[in-house]
């Protein structure tokens, strides 16, 4: 990573703080969403839906096929479990401390008992997993959507939540390392197990949204805006959308 990119994401994690001791506004949330350059984002979608289908897709239904359900739950607690020092992080810019106690001792658990996060002995206990990023810690602060965005290879998304997935990823401390001691090869390791995790979680959720939807693409955004709310709201709004992560 050179030296302009650190410099520009330092300036913007300087102004979001600086946006946070000045705002007092409530979560920002809403069931709308700009879409001003809907053509191009539909253009997007559209290459999108072809490298899901020739790639992402077959590798998502290959490794349901070939790792036995159990170890795949394996995989995603340990994926998981990497993410608490962001979600730990995002807790307590959002003024969330009992959130924060919550991925604290979740971590602790699962990371000493739970053979380093494998087995997620948390969950068996009532402390279940909880998803926090740095763009819903903006919407806390009371920032926006800003217009809906939909970036190649990364789908459904807006200007405020890839800046937060963008702090996110710079900020997080195992990437961090591995950067510094020339291991990046783990950081897209880490990232493509993400992708074919999730992907293999939501086959059938994606399956039967585009085989019930007219249009897919207004579908998908508003899915993401909703799930995008509820998220937010930790779970507090009333929507039944499937969960993104």
């Amino acid at each position: 990573m050179n030296f302009s990119l650190n410099q520009s994401l330092s300036t913007l994690v300087s102004l979001a703080a600086a946006t946070f001791l000045v705002s007092c506004a409530a979560p920002k949330t809403t069931d709308q969403i700009s879409d001003p350059i809907e053509p191009v984002n539909r253009v997007v979608h559209g290459f999108n839906g072809v490298v899901d289908t020739f790639a992402i897709e077959p590798a998502a239904r290959g490794y349901r096929a070939a790792i036995p359900k159990p170890a795949r739950k394996g995989v995603r607690n340990f994926l998981r479990n990497l993410n608490a020092p962001t979600n730990f992080a995002n807790e307590v810019l959002q003024g969330d401390f009992d959130g924060a106690g919550h991925v604290l001792t979740r971590t602790s658990v699962n990371t000493f008992i739970g053979l380093g996060g494998l087995i997620d002995v948390a969950a068996h206990e009532g402390l279940e997993h909880t998803h926090e990023d740095f763009g819903q810690t903006l919407a806390v602060w009371g920032i926006g959507h800003g217009p809906y965005l939909v970036a190649p290879l990364l789908g459904p998304g807006s200007l405020r939540d890839y800046t937060g997935m963008a702090v996110d990823v710079y900020a997080d401390p195992l990437n961090r390392w591995l950067h510094n001691t020339d291991e990046d090869e783990w950081i897209y390791a880490r990232t493509a197990a993400t992708v074919i995790d999730n992907r293999e979680a939501l086959l059938e959720v994606l399956e039967d949204l585009q085989a019930n939807s007219i249009d897919f693409y207004a579908t998908l955004r508003s899915v993401y805006v909703q799930n995008r709310n509820d998220e937010i709201l930790d779970g507090k709004s009333n929507n039944n959308y499937p969960e993104f992560e």
